[in-house]
């Protein structure tokens, strides 16, 4: 179970903490649960043509399994995972 429970601002953009229940999310999963997306084939797009970073590196994976400590950035909105 996947829920956000803070939104807190950073310097050049948004920051939003969320917080998983479960060992790791996938990446793609994560993207559409923020509800940036409305379709797992716009995250695909956006991971495979270079525009998501995890943990300040460009990730290409969209099964990338996402960790709490873990940070995902798209559209200039940080998500922390807790």
């Amino acid at each position: 179970m996947v829920k956000c429970i803070i939104d807190v601002m950073f310097l050049g953009g948004k920051m939003q903490e969320i917080k998983i229940t479960t060992e790791f999310i996938k990446l793609d999963q994560l993207m559409k649960f923020t509800g940036e997306l409305e379709t797992g084939g716009q995250a695909k797009e956006l991971i495979l043509n270079g525009e998501v970073k995890v943990n300040g590196e460009v990730e290409l994976r969209r099964g990338k399994k996402i960790y709490p400590g873990d940070t995902v950035e798209f559209f200039d909105i940080k998500y922390k995972i807790a």
